[in-house]
């Protein structure tokens, strides 16, 4: 969207630095200017100073300056348009948008509004939970015995959800309002019946960077599962986009001069407790992209704290896949590996807080932790191990930026492969040309779109999307792949179901002897069957899992979304249970069919069952992905300078390749 210069030195003129600073840094008057700590780095006597007359900050510590749209984009993350809109909310200004039309506006309109209404909602459930603490002993204690003081509960908005089911209606006399299911606080279920989302819970109230509550995350106080409670998918919340504790840790970042990722929102607040208020954490979800660009807003070194078991080992490299490309070479990135048997918050209390300081400074640097990933069960002895390492390492490499950096960590792996790192170099060129040639059907790559007449989005994409295409010939704009296979370019996702068990599902099902005729299986069937029997391995799937299932085309994904709230509210179910339950809802037919089929309950062992499930899942979340990577190329067509969303699509189709040619687990 662009926005005239006109616009901005009006909307510059009619609000004042000094107020728009003021409500985050405490200003007082010093002659004709007013003076404060520097938000942007730690000071103990004030160098910064902000000019009513001039309209214009400037921090003479570490030289920051700048104007009100500045200051927030600096301060607070903001991206451009999100200050620009700010401000002009601030003063009744609209921001002008030439280039969309007016439907389009008043939707925009519409979703403003919404989002707005949603935010008071969630603010006064924030209010009422935080009141329920005082009066709730066995709550306090709960803190006091995790070692959160009074000030830490305080800052971070910490609450608590009373048991009962309707506890709420106290709170919003209008307990049927739509808007108080839209934002998550409530669940609506058979027959209509409402009941509160939280109950019995810690409530940790989870807030964008401008401080507004989002959502919420609920954590019992005892063994009860599931032990954490996110609210779901919002018009505000999207897990794969916030970090729990960002809002409160912005000036801690730059104090402190790092942000430290870890896994869990009891995680933040103990280590804010313990003297490390810059931790933040993802929601339940593997990193994103998303996240890792939305902390260097806000600083230019991350480290991220995992356990050292084998889930934390994956939560690293999807981590890892989501910051390689953003691994500028001004940029830090490391990775911190506890003991199996401890987290941050119990290796503080074990060891103190100088013995966690010094193993956050020692921790993995992201070149180390790239070979390291790329070395998995690689022979390094063997050159059929090193070559192996060649070939794991080189997505991963792709991934980096250009720069330095990229070079250096392409002599570093050269060496571990023995080879010369011009020869590795031309080897990688070699075999990405024959990806593209077979990728392309031997067709020649798109002509670069003309500086001078540049064609719309559906014609031309940008001349390095090839580099980054789906392995397919069809256009880069159509979906890559779909449940009933496609016609230009063959099955793009055949290695998937080759030789695993799924396969007799939908390439050798027996015939029916009798009766009508029974399509066969698909992947979404066969995921429902295996949850539906073994509702268990709900607790063993992240949110990534989740997000493929319940945005799977109706009528799967309503049905696992429903599996979803059930586990959610109740934990595990066998089958019998749910049966009575899905009977009362819209999903009775599909859930009854697929489990009283042939196939109705999978064979084997659970651990075989599960990883069923998991090589049923990987093309499922790759063809996810691809639809992602559409979205994000749409947004840079729109956009050609938002180099995010292009670093976004690359991440996507990469990370989407990866998936499609991992074989599946043995014996499937």
């Amino acid at each position: 969207m662009s926005i005239p210069q006109s616009f901005l030195q009006e909307l510059l003129a009619r609000v004042d630095v000094v107020d728009v600073v003021g409500r985050y840094v405490q200003l007082k008057k010093g002659g004709a200017n007013f003076m404060g700590l520097c938000p942007f780095h730690g000071e103990k006597s004030p160098s910064f100073s902000v000019s009513p007359a001039k309209q214009f900050y400037h921090c003479f510590g570490c030289g920051k300056n700048g104007n009100a749209i500045s200051f927030l984009m600096e301060h607070t993350g903001m991206g451009f348009i999100e200050a620009v809109n700010d401000l002009a909310g601030q003063v009744g200004m609209v921001v002008p948008q030439e280039d969309i039309s007016p439907q389009e506006r008043e939707r925009q309109a519409a979703a403003k509004l919404k989002q707005a209404t949603l935010n008071d909602v969630l603010e006064r459930a924030g209010v009422a939970y935080r009141a329920q603490l005082k009066a709730a002993p066995h709550a306090v204690q709960y803190l006091k015995d995790r070692g959160v003081s009074g000030a830490i509960s305080s800052k971070y908005g910490l609450g608590y959800a009373p048991a009962g089911w309707r506890n709420l209606a106290s709170v919003f006399p209008e307990y049927d309002d739509p808007q108080l299911h839209e934002s998550g606080l409530v669940i609506v279920g058979e027959d209509d019946k409402r009941y509160d989302r939280f109950r019995d819970r810690i409530m940790f109230p989870i807030r964008d960077v401008k401080g507004l509550c989002i959502g919420f995350g609920g954590r019992v106080l005892g063994d009860e599962k599931p032990k954490y409670l996110n609210s779901p998918e919002t018009p505000l919340f999207h897990k794969g986009r916030e970090l729990y504790g960002l809002f409160e840790a912005r000036d801690a970042l730059r104090s402190m001069g790092y942000a430290l990722v870890t896994e869990g929102y009891m995680d933040v607040v103990a280590l804010a407790q313990l003297g490390f208020p810059n931790a933040v954490a993802t929601l339940g979800t593997a990193c994103t992209a998303d996240h890792v660009q939305k902390l260097f807003r806000f600083t230019d070194s991350v480290v991220f704290s995992f356990d050292g078991d084998s889930a934390g080992r994956r939560a690293a490299h999807k981590a890892l896949e989501a910051a390689l490309p953003y691994a500028s070479d001004t940029r830090s990135i490391k990775f911190l590996f506890l003991p199996a048997e401890h987290d941050p918050d119990s290796f503080i209390r074990a060891h103190g807080s100088d013995a966690f300081a010094r193993q956050v400074s020692n921790a993995l640097p992201l070149n180390q932790f790239l070979i390291e990933a790329a070395s998995a069960e690689c022979d390094l002895g063997q050159a059929q191990g090193r070559a192996k390492l060649s070939s794991q390492a080189r997505p991963l490499w792709n991934l980096l930026p250009d720069g330095a950096f990229k070079r250096l960590v392409l002599g570093e792996l050269a060496q571990k492969i023995q080879i010369d790192t011009r020869e590795l170099s031309e080897l990688w060129a070699q075999a990405e040309a024959q990806e593209k040639r077979f990728q392309r059907g031997g067709s020649k790559p798109a002509a670069a779109p003309s500086h001078e007449n540049p064609p719309p989005y559906a014609s031309v994409p940008p001349d390095w999307v090839g580099e980054f295409a789906p392995s397919h010939s069809a256009p880069y704009t159509d979906r890559w792949s779909n449940n009933s296979g496609n016609s230009g370019g063959g099955n793009t996702r055949g290695d998937w179901k080759r030789n695993n068990k799924f396969s007799r599902f939908k390439e050798q099902r027996p015939p029916m002897s009798t009766g009508p005729r029974v399509a066969p299986s698909t992947a979404p069937d066969q995921a429902t069957r295996i949850l539906l029997s073994q509702m268990k391995f709900m607790e063993r799937l992240d949110n990534d899992d989740l997000d493929t299932l319940v945005n799977q085309p109706p009528p799967h994904g309503p049905l696992f979304a429903w599996i979803e709230s059930e586990f959610q509210d109740h934990g595990p179910q066998a089958w019998a249970v749910l049966k009575e339950r899905v009977t009362q809802t819209p999903h009775a037919a599909l859930a009854l069919h697929l489990m009283s089929g042939p196939h109705g309950h999978p064979e084997g062992e659970e651990e075989e069952q599960f990883q069923e499930l998991r090589n049923i899942l990987a093309p499922m979340m790759a063809e996810r992905i691809g639809n992602l990577a559409t979205e994000a190329l749409k947004t840079y067509m729109a956009n050609p300078l938002d180099q995010a969303a292009k670093a976004q699509y690359q991440a996507l189709i990469e990370r989407r390749n990866r998936l499609l040619a991992a074989p599946t687990a043995p014996g499937n």
